[in-house]
């Protein structure tokens, strides 16, 4: 099976597992636990339980996942200690998919494989595991480099340039193989020395025939010569020269360097093993060895290349001609595993010790256990080759390209080999290139505001001028989850920082006024600067026109967008949407102040006489006697126009039953409305004919009381008529007629209202029950 297929299979399950466990505590947690627990103390028991077990699970799993790091664990005993060591928990994690990433980055091919692969599980040892390996990891060491002739200058920005100062087996001459070109981040770089040798190189012919795998000397029974002085070196290359496969690899120290070191090389022939001490003083000496690196006729078999190519180029100024990468090989092959580990369990049984794989092999003079570690990586590595190369040949078919298994691995290798050291050089502004701010911004699932954005950034640059001038990597200085905590947190005071800020190095610590100046520093910029998103989508519309017009980037002040203007400008006359059916102040003048001025009416009324109500009210006395005004239409009114002070008449909305019966139909036949269109001599007129037959009425009232008919008013337009109210009887406190009895039938009191009300009635209105007895037991 192909390793990435195995790898979805083992993500599917691992995913499956996840989803149903997520599931299962989402319904638990939805439950009411505390009234099962009530309900039944057995419930409680097995909750108790299994708290507890996943506690301890969860308490080891920390543990393990906290063993790779320099943090320290939490114990968690109770869901209390879950809370109050969340912080503590967020950080293993963080650390943990760090680890992670960098693992993807191995599994892709981005970084050298450093770790075993997980399908091979050694059923036996060669040597018990140490239980002080622990020990051996990021010790606080003198650092080598200091003591180094040629001292790393981790301010240059300036493109790298291949530390050869001459080409052995070269078909262009060293002068001419180094010119330069732009690369993808618009950066001048040197061009590979030996590109055009690696390109146009061709195998040996014993490449392709099948020999049987010449067996490897008794690792027990050899040992393996230690070089550490440069006369060594020569005496070792004299041996080399003579040998046709060579086996090479490297140990690498990352931790307390910006750009890492190459603290040893093992080299392996048929006969003999080396391990070279390459960070003696004199390190950039080892050139002399290109005589057998960059000879075509000596095969170079290497296990995973892509980063041991390049950390040759830089440390050592080694290049290699003629390589054959065994990680391709199994890759092409389709072996379950492609690591060293797996290979040696499964062509020599041989279980690797891959607990020292992330030791600190700056450690001088070397353990028992690193030593034989390191020497075990390339002792099998060319029997391991001639297995897989006969594999090779026996599955390849040479007149299908596609099929042709040894010259794809043999491809691949040149594309290894030709990689290129390039300087590391920080962009501030795109963040892209080696080390830059954005790669770890597209691996980030949250996005930030502006501000948080601003000082993710100001802090990731700062920690790169920090690594540099410590000569540390940027991960130990501080990891990127304690960026990110930075910019999600933002914290504005000193023991704000320090919370946050555990897992980091001494020389963050005693640098903290100065980052927590930074951070405000960045967040008051990062409130008028570019978000995540324009950065993250810059084909945006926003992005580009922030990006084409700087002045959109930044927030103008609020400024009153309307100019001033003549306020008889703006209005008009009249209303356009009413026009000139109703009069309104906004459209209206100035009043014009009058004496007297008191209630008027926007309707003028005919003027009253004291005559009119002669027989009415006393009230009607009182009214007084104004002067005769013209009438004018509506729309000539005006509120300055003088306002008298009229009685008016209510207008009543019904008659009573008795007053119907009553009128004579002849005498209903006129109308009194206020209209604007009569004459003040008519209005007076009916007038007095309506006080007329008011008094007809009230003669006729005793003899209409003492009838109990109901009739209907045939015409429903007659005009109201005025009513007295001086002279109505009262109706709350009416007096009993006299004849009346209590057994005989009352009549119903007088309703001013009734004829407003005659209309087709509605559904009877349901009962309310009211407190007490109900309806049911009313006698």
């Amino acid at each position: 099976m192909d390793q990435s297929q195995e790898f979805k299979s083992l993500q599917d399950q691992i995913q499956t597992a996840l989803i149903a466990t997520t599931r299962t505590a989402g319904q638990i947690s939805s439950e009411d636990l505390g009234f099962h627990r009530s309900l039944n103390p057995e419930v409680g028991t097995a909750l108790d339980e299994q708290s507890e077990r996943l506690l301890a699970l969860s308490t080891y799993l920390l543990r393990s996942a906290s063993s790779i790091s320099e943090l320290r664990a939490p114990v968690l005993q109770d869901a209390d200690d879950v809370e109050n060591n969340w912080r503590a928990v967020v950080d293993v994690v963080d650390s943990l998919l760090e680890k992670t990433d960098g693992c993807l980055d191995e599994y892709t091919g981005v970084i050298k494989r450093r770790d075993a692969d997980p399908v091979a599980s050694p059923s036996k040892s060669r040597k018990n595991p140490s239980s002080s390996s622990g020990l051996f990891r990021n010790l606080n060491l003198v650092k080598p480099q200091l003591a180094f002739i040629h001292k790393p200058d981790n301010s240059d920005e300036s493109p790298w340039k291949p530390l050869l100062t001459t080409k052995p087996h070269a078909t262009v001459p060293l002068e001419d193989s180094l010119g330069t070109f732009t690369d993808e981040f618009e950066q001048n770089q040197y061009r590979h020395p030996y590109e055009t040798e690696i390109l146009q190189h061709k195998y040996p012919d014993a490449l392709y025939q099948t020999v049987d795998p010449i067996p490897y000397l008794p690792f027990e029974n050899t040992s393996a010569t230690y070089i550490d002085t440069y006369e060594g070196v020569l005496e070792m290359l004299e041996e080399l020269k003579t040998a046709t496969e060579i086996a090479v690899d490297l140990e690498h120290h990352e931790t307390r360097s910006y750009v890492g070191l190459v603290s040893l090389m093992q080299i392996s022939t048929r006969q003999k093993d080396w391990i070279i001490d390459t960070l003696q003083p004199w390190r950039q000496d080892l050139q002399v060895l290109n005589e057998v690196f960059a000879d075509p006729g000596i095969l170079k078999v290497l296990h995973g290349a892509y980063m041991d190519i390049v950390w040759l180029q830089r440390d050592l100024g080694l290049y290699i001609v003629g390589l054959f990468d065994t990680h391709h090989a199994s890759r092409v092959l389709g072996y379950q595993g492609g690591s060293l580990a797996f290979l040696l369990k499964k062509f020599i049984d041989f279980d690797a010790d891959k607990q020292y794989q992330l030791a600190d092999w700056r450690i001088r003079p070397l353990p028992e256990e690193m030593f034989s570690y390191a020497r075990s990586d390339t002792h099998f590595l060319l029997y391991i080759y001639d297995n897989i190369r006969n594999e090779l040949i026996s599955r390849s078919d040479t007149k299908v390209p596609e099929e042709n298994k040894i010259d794809l691995v043999l491809q691949l290798s040149k594309e290894v080999s030709l990689k290129r050291h390039e300087r590391l050089v920080y962009n501030a502004e795109s963040g892209k290139g080696p080390g830059g701010w954005y790669n770890a911004l597209v691996k980030m699932p949250t996005l930030f505001n502006n501000e948080q954005f601003a000082v993710f950034k100001a802090v990731h640059e700062w920690r790169d001028q920090i690594a540099r001038i410590d000569d540390d990597s940027t991960h130990f200085v501080m990891p990127n989850s304690a960026i990110v905590s930075i910019a999600k947190l933002l914290p504005m005071d000193l023991m704000a920082l320090l919370g946050i800020v555990k897992s980091v190095s001494h020389s963050v610590k005693s640098r903290a006024d100065e980052l927590l100046a930074l951070i405000k520093s960045a967040r008051a910029r990062g409130k008028n600067g570019p978000s995540m998103i324009d950065v993250l989508r810059p084909n945006t519309v926003g992005a580009i026109a922030k990006a084409s017009f700087p002045a959109l980037a930044t927030k103008p002040e609020e400024k009153t967008a309307i100019a001033p203007v003549d306020q008889g400008q703006l209005r008009s006359e009249i209303s356009s949407f009413w026009g000139g059916a109703f009069g309104s102040s906004i459209w209206d003048g100035p009043p014009t102040p009058q004496e007297g001025d008191g209630l008027r009416l926007a309707v003028p009324l005919p003027r009253l006489s004291v005559e009119v109500f002669a027989t009415s009210s006393p009230l009607a006395d009182r009214s007084r006697s104004k002067p005769d005004t013209s009438l004018q239409s509506s729309s000539e009114a005006t509120p300055a126009r003088k306002a008298d002070d009229k009685a008016f008449i209510i207008k009543r909305g019904g008659k009573r039953k008795s007053e119907a019966l009553s009128e004579p139909e002849d005498e209903r036949t006129g109308e009194y409305d206020i209209s604007f269109n009569d004459d003040n001599q008519k209005a007076l007129d009916k007038a007095a004919q309506k006080a007329q037959r008011k008094a007809a009425k009230k003669a006729k009232k005793k003899a209409a009381e003492a009838e109990s008919i109901s009739v209907e008013v045939e015409n429903e337009d007659e005009d109201d008529e005025p009513f007295d109210y001086s002279k109505a009887e009262s109706v709350l406190h009416g007096k009993r007629k006299d004849g009346d009895s209590g057994g005989s039938k009352r009549q119903k009191p007088f309703d001013p209202y009734q004829k407003s009300t005659d209309a087709p009635k509605g559904m009877r209105r349901l009962q309310k029950e009211q407190p007490g007895k109900s309806i049911t037991f009313k006698s």
